[in-house]
């Protein structure tokens, strides 16, 4: 980023590494319809606002994933309805896709985790996205955020308190799972 901040053409070499990243993040949350153009907001905004970005930051990462989560809770109601489509579907007799997004999606309603992210605090959803799609670890989460470190412990633990409830409320028992 510091390079960036001095010559903006290698602000490419930032975009080309964390795009894919981004858009995946993006797309998980809001669907791919989304995606395309929260990613491409996401990058234009850093890129508009790279000269005030803190350098003693290791990694523009984090900085990026908090842009792109500012930006999905602009379209929060989509999101939202997104998870409750997803907790409605009935996943009996669904053709396969190739598309990652349409397994995360049925992998998501058959375990019931869509209600339970439905109903968490936009916060904690945040919190608990970032760390479970975008795998930030906890210090990247509260850069991204803009939120203490034990915040980021606070809003986790009780957005996993209650997906477990709703997990334990819909019959799912986490002894059962078998995917780690």
């Amino acid at each position: 980023m510091t390079a960036a901040q001095r010559d903006p053409e290698r602000f490419a070499d930032l975009f080309d590494r964390h795009y894919t990243d981004i858009h995946r993040y993006v797309d998980r949350r809001l669907g791919a319809d989304a995606a395309d153009d929260i990613a491409a907001e996401t990058f234009l905004i850093a890129f508009r606002r790279r000269a005030v970005f803190d350098t003693a930051h290791a990694s523009a990462r984090p900085w990026l994933y908090g842009i792109a989560t500012r930006l999905i809770s602009r379209h929060r109601r989509d999101e939202l309805r997104r998870y409750k489509a997803m907790a409605r579907m009935h996943t009996t007799g669904v053709v396969e896709s190739h598309e990652s997004s349409v397994t995360s999606a049925v992998d998501a309603a058959s375990f019931g985790l869509s209600p339970a992210l439905a109903r968490l605090r936009h916060g904690d959803r945040d919190v608990l996205l970032l760390v479970a799609l975008a795998e930030l670890s906890y210090p990247e989460v509260a850069e991204a955020l803009g939120i203490a470190y034990g915040t980021v412990c606070s809003r986790l633990s009780r957005a996993r308190k209650q997906v477990r409830a709703a997990l334990r409320a819909s019959g799912h028992d986490e002894e059962d799972d078998d995917r780690g």
